[in-house]
């Protein structure tokens, strides 16, 4: 009975591997395969986490570069206004005026300098302009940067049309909007690309991971026929033995 015995278990195994799909499943099934397949699952793991770190970084990025956008067309209009000012024919009332709405605009961006921020983290106020964040399986760190775009980093804080003022205050804070925004373009790129990476890393570990542990139901259904035809051909001969066992003990005695 124990040569029965022992099909019967390869089968009830083989049953647990058409139920998971899978032809490791514990240390049973193969110690070494299992480890490879455990290392590889926390590469993937760790590949997939470092994909949505970095997409969390790109959303960020993306957040900061529409309100800098914004602060642009607002520092358009205040130069708009500002050459508007310089016409010697306007009234000390009329330059005031101007600079009521040059005062709107600076509320405007000081507003969105503020206010901008990702997942409660401000992004343009100038508390935080460097972010760090893992990216592989690893744990190895990449870092991105905002800018600071508050009224006195951008050097407008004081801009007043009713007194005497340059043109090139507005002009150096639109270039530092524009190489801000420059700058998270580029760091928006590389992340692409370190996504890509991450991307076809993953797919190819998991390819491999598959291979090594996925089951093969053709190639397992046809051991499967192969034991149930062992096991029938070891019930029939023992059958077989029992049967002319008995005929031996009947002419014993007979």
């Amino acid at each position: 009975m124990s040569g029965i015995s022992g099909v019967s278990s390869i089968n009830y195994s083989s049953y647990g591997n058409f139920a998971s799909g899978k032809k490791i499943n514990s240390a049973a099934d193969g110690a070494a395969e299992l480890s490879i397949i455990e290392n590889e699952n926390r590469q993937v793991g760790g590949l997939d986490a470092g994909a949505n770190n970095m997409k969390s970084a790109k959303e960020a990025l993306n957040i900061s570069d529409g309100a800098l956008g914004q602060m642009t067309d607002y520092l358009q209009r205040m130069r708009e206004l500002a050459v508007q000012a310089k016409n010697g024919i306007y009234s000390d009332s009329d330059k005031q005026m101007i600079q009521d709405e040059i005062n709107q605009l600076k509320q405007g961006i000081s507003d969105i300098a503020g206010q901008t921020d990702y997942n409660t983290k401000k992004l343009l106020d100038g508390t935080n302009t460097q972010f760090d964040l893992a990216i592989d399986a690893d744990g190895n760190s990449k870092s991105f940067t905002t800018a600071n775009a508050t009224l006195q980093a951008l050097g407008i804080e004081d801009f007043d049309v009713t007194k005497d003022f340059n043109l090139q205050t507005i002009d150096d804070a639109l270039d530092k909007v524009t190489q801000a925004r420059g700058s998270m373009g580029a760091q928006s790129n590389a992340f692409d690309y370190a996504l890509n990476y991450n991307a076809n890393a993953s797919y190819n570990l998991t390819g491999a991971k598959s291979k090594l542990e996925d089951l093969d139901f053709p190639k397992a259904i046809s051991e499967k026929k192969k034991q149930q035809t062992i096991q029938e051909y070891a019930l029939m001969m023992q059958k077989k033995r029992q049967e002319q066992e008995a005929k031996n003990i009947n002419n014993l005695f007979g």
